[in-house]
């Protein structure tokens, strides 16, 4: 017998807990074996990485990244227990340095120092760990005292410091798919003493798919919805059913998943539409929800740069001074810089002409390989190359006039290939202008 992280007593039957019903569905049915793992082949499959891990019994400190619901948790409890270590958990929400310190002063007396069986230390959320407290982890993790087992929604290279990141390896999740899913509700109707207790039809799945995102946990929680809010022993699930219970039942903007990808989709879709309006209202619905100031401040400066691009090139410098002001003042203020970016960035020209050209540019390089460099723009600083023909017939533009002259600077194979086409708007209909004077029709400008 177990407690859950609520201080209930769950009982374990197979491979389940079976706990009481105040538990949330996605906690009674939480795997406790890899051969139960649903998802995440790549990590947990025959020839998944952490799956040779626990076979070599060699357990390495890791950061798993993904979106919310997607079993990190999960996974760094089922690796403790396969791995008979002793696990240890934290929160980032609600622990300071001091709780950090405490739980590695318990780690250290389980002679985790002198045993390959080091204890385990997961934080949730690690992302938001301040700076402090990540530098309380470093000790600990350098000296073997506990393994760390981070988990983020956000990107570790932003959010987790260099020195406890370089300690780290990073194993990506992915959102669920469809059949993952489907397969999961099945396992839920089949296997939980709760939901045994009625008759129930899984006849559309549609609905249940869609409002879940990918998100395991809100799947449960909203089939759980569905079928304890049916008064009668059986009860049939379609897809307008669920959508007036979920309708019946919505909650706020959930900083911490259950919205938090959908709000900020349709803030940088209402961005790239030109809609200020739409703009400034998703915005505020992150800001009343709590949403973290650097997480809008970075998706400000992507837009700016993806979808605006060469079309107003300030849009970079104007969302970049954004990101270092709001980080510098915090809210409430932040929030009027905030608008003023978004307000600027959605009625800016629009261009993804810049992004098209790096996307095409790494198919490229995917689909031809590492190709030569020409002869004549490679380096040439010892006299062995120069006798070699480094950097020969090399013409410096500025000795020409206009500081231009044709040379070829693409691997021959790739010899015409344009990756930046100019888009559609005032500024970049003048370069291209001024690309085609300049290469003629080479490019195709």
């Amino acid at each position: 017998m177990v407690k859950d992280n609520g201080s209930k007593y769950c009982f374990k039957r197979s491979s389940f807990y079976l706990c009481p019903m105040s538990t949330p569905l996605a906690e009674r049915i939480r795997p406790q074996s890899l051969k139960d793992y649903i998802s995440q082949p790549q990590l947990v499959g025959p020839n998944g990485s952490i799956t040779a891990m626990l076979g070599s019994g060699m357990i390495g400190s890791m950061i798993l990244w993904g979106p919310p619901g997607t079993g990190k948790t999960t996974l760094a409890q089922i690796i403790a227990q396969e791995s008979g270590r002793p696990f240890y958990t934290l929160s980032a929400i609600d622990s300071g340095v001091a709780a950090v310190r405490a739980v590695i002063e318990k780690a250290k007396k389980s002679d985790g120092l002198f045993s390959t069986q080091n204890p385990i230390l997961f934080i949730d959320e690690i992302h938001r760990f301040s700076k402090s407290q990540q530098d309380s982890l470093l000790g600990a993790v350098e000296k073997g005292w506990v393994t760390l087992i981070g988990a983020t929604t956000e990107n570790p290279s932003f959010e987790v410091i260099p020195a406890l990141l370089s300690r780290c390896q990073v194993y990506i999740l992915e959102s669920f798919g469809r059949e993952d899913l489907e397969l999961l509700m099945q396992r839920a109707i089949d296997q939980d003493i709760e939901l045994q207790k009625k008759e129930i039809e899984l006849k559309d799945t549609e609905a249940l798919l869609r409002i879940s995102g990918g998100d395991a946990r809100k799947l449960l929680n909203v089939l759980e919805l569905v079928v304890l809010s049916d008064s009668g022993n059986k009860v049939t699930i379609t897809n307008e059913g669920v959508l007036k219970k979920v309708q019946q039942n919505t909650v706020r903007y959930d900083k911490t998943g259950e919205q938090h990808y959908d709000i900020i989709s349709a803030f940088i879709k209402s961005i790239r539409g030109s809609d200020p309006n739409a703009a400034v209202y998703w915005l505020a619905r992150m800001i009343e929800g709590g949403e973290d100031v650097k997480f809008i401040a970075r998706r400000l400066v992507i837009a700016a740069s993806e979808d605006i691009g060469m079309a107003n090139p300030t849009a970079l410098v104007m969302a970049n001074a954004t990101f270092n002001a709001v980080n510098t003042i915090g809210y409430p203020e932040a929030r009027i810089i905030l608008s003023q970016c978004a307000v600027y960035l959605a009625t800016s020209a629009k261009s993804n002409a810049s992004y098209k050209a790096i996307k095409d540019a790494q198919q490229a390089v995917r689909q031809h390989g590492d190709l030569s460099v020409p002869l004549s723009i490679r380096n040439a600083p010892t006299k062995l190359m120069k006798e070699l023909g480094y950097g020969s017939n090399y013409q410096y533009a500025h000795d020409f006039e206009g500081n231009f002259t044709p040379h070829e600077f693409l691997p021959e194979e790739l010899v015409g290939t344009r990756f930046y086409a100019p888009g559609n708007n005032a500024r970049e209909s003048s370069l291209r202008n001024y690309l085609k004077s300049l290469w003629k029709d080479k490019y195709g400008y």
